[in-house]
């Protein structure tokens, strides 16, 4: 039996379907996978050519994106829409089993529970992350992603989401109000660690179009 036996052509909205309505995703909400951007560095599974998540076109320093496999480059502009303080927990990667992630906390005890149902506490450690919800702009057309993606800032990264938030609230009108460029540049830590860090820098504020785009998605996921 042909497909179109099945369903009409999926080339073109027939003209019974209301292309405007969404009925049936009511309670979908935040209920599906919302991608991660990162920011690669030397370790990043991406650079490892043994890891199976290794990206070929990827460079240290690179943005990603971890559901798209869309990779940025150093550069991207964005407008930030929320921002949450969570309690992220890891795999300690130096006690040789590897690196993972058990989950993302809204509470430092909800991220102890967590730890201790594992049977392997040691194995864990959880950390301090600030996340931001983020619309990426394409730079070249203009155009909005048609998904946001969450950058998680933790360690290095914290004084810069602290100078970020700041930043923000200085200015007028929503968070969502203004674009964002950030770049990616090499650094190295105290202990003498090279890593790739990063900065912000406002580039103006958001056309009409994008900020009502915006507003629709702090609507969707501030709840």
């Amino acid at each position: 039996m042909s497909s179109t036996a099945l369903a009409l052509s999926n080339d073109k909205l027939p003209k019974h379907i209301a292309g405007d309505a969404n009925r049936g995703n009511e309670d979908v909400g935040r209920n599906v996978e919302i991608p991660r951007l990162k920011l690669l560095q030397k370790m990043s599974d991406e650079l490892d050519k043994n890891s199976p998540n290794f990206e070929k076109d990827a460079n240290e320093g690179d943005f990603f994106n971890t559901l798209t496999k869309e990779i940025y480059g150093p550069e991207l502009y964005c407008i930030n829409i929320l921002f949450k303080n969570r309690t992220v927990v890891w795999k300690d990667r130096t006690k040789g089993q590897g690196g993972g992630k058990l989950g993302t906390y809204d509470t430092e005890a909800l991220a102890a529970e967590a730890i201790e149902a594992t049977g392997m506490p040691q194995l864990w450690i959880p950390t301090d992350t600030d996340e931001h919800l983020l619309i990426i702009k394409d730079k070249d057309t203009g155009a909005l992603e048609a998904s946001p993606v969450i950058y998680d800032m933790a360690s290095t990264k914290k004084s810069v989401s602290r100078n970020w938030n700041t930043q923000i609230g200085m200015k007028p009108g929503d968070r969502f109000a203004g674009l964002w460029k950030l770049s990616s540049f090499s650094a190295v830590a105290k202990s003498g660690t090279p890593f790739s860090g990063m900065k912000v820098a406002f580039e103006g504020w958001t056309h009409e179009e994008d900020y009502k785009t915006a507003e629709d998605i702090f609507t969707k996921y501030s709840n």
